[in-house]
């Protein structure tokens, strides 16, 4: 997408405010807020997730809901300090769909996901990451440019045209909806994705 004119960002701050007026798609009509990334700036890795979900949303903050929870243990058991991470989402505004009073998750389109594009790329300039995680398809789609299947990839460092190189791995709800029986298996095989970026905090 071209640079448009105005579009000067500088801070989170200035990420901040220019998200919570953006109405390029029109998630950002029926959201709470925006929410952007939150952590360390030069963080050795920034992990993008999809979007933030109902409590990403009413707090303002990303990944503190059950899967953000389920990512933080994730990677204390792969040896990566949370506190030395940048995490953040591929989509800055939560989509859900009404069901009573209820609101359900509903996954951003392609068109949502491009439009959101270069508030990613501002937020990656401002971190300044040493490397990227793509947990799920959507981050994947937005760090890479080009439909990148989980499955197929997971795992795998994929490198951008900016050279900064991106670990595919599944987005954490993903062991949410994993069978009781099986939860321990997929959560000990995110693990092991994760721990491929584990390298970065050792020096």
């Amino acid at each position: 997408m071209p640079e448009r004119p105005d579009h000067r960002i500088t801070s989170l701050a200035a990420l901040r405010a220019a998200t919570m007026a953006c109405r390029e798609c029109p998630i950002g009509e029926i959201a709470t807020q925006s929410v952007i990334g939150e952590g360390r700036l030069q963080a050795p890795l920034m992990l993008v997730g999809e979007q933030p979900g109902d409590q990403e949303d009413l707090q303002g903050h990303p990944f503190v809901g059950p899967a953000g929870k389920l990512l933080a243990r994730a990677l204390q058991a792969a040896g990566i300090p949370r506190e030395q991470t940048f995490v953040s989402n591929a989509v800055k505004h939560f989509k859900f769909e009404l069901r009573g009073k209820r609101r359900i998750h509903k996954s951003p389109a392609v068109r949502e996901i491009a439009a959101c594009q270069h508030w990613l790329e501002d937020e990656i300039a401002l971190v300044r990451p040493g490397a990227l995680v793509a947990l799920g398809a959507t981050a994947a789609r937005s760090l890479l440019g080009r439909a990148t299947p989980v499955n197929a990839n997971r795992g795998q460092w994929l490198p951008r045209p900016d050279g900064l190189q991106v670990l595919v791995t599944l987005h954490p709800s993903a062991l949410l909806r994993v069978d009781p029986e099986d939860r321990e298996a997929a959560f000990e095989a995110f693990v092991h994705d994760l721990r491929q970026a584990q390298r970065l905090f050792r020096s």
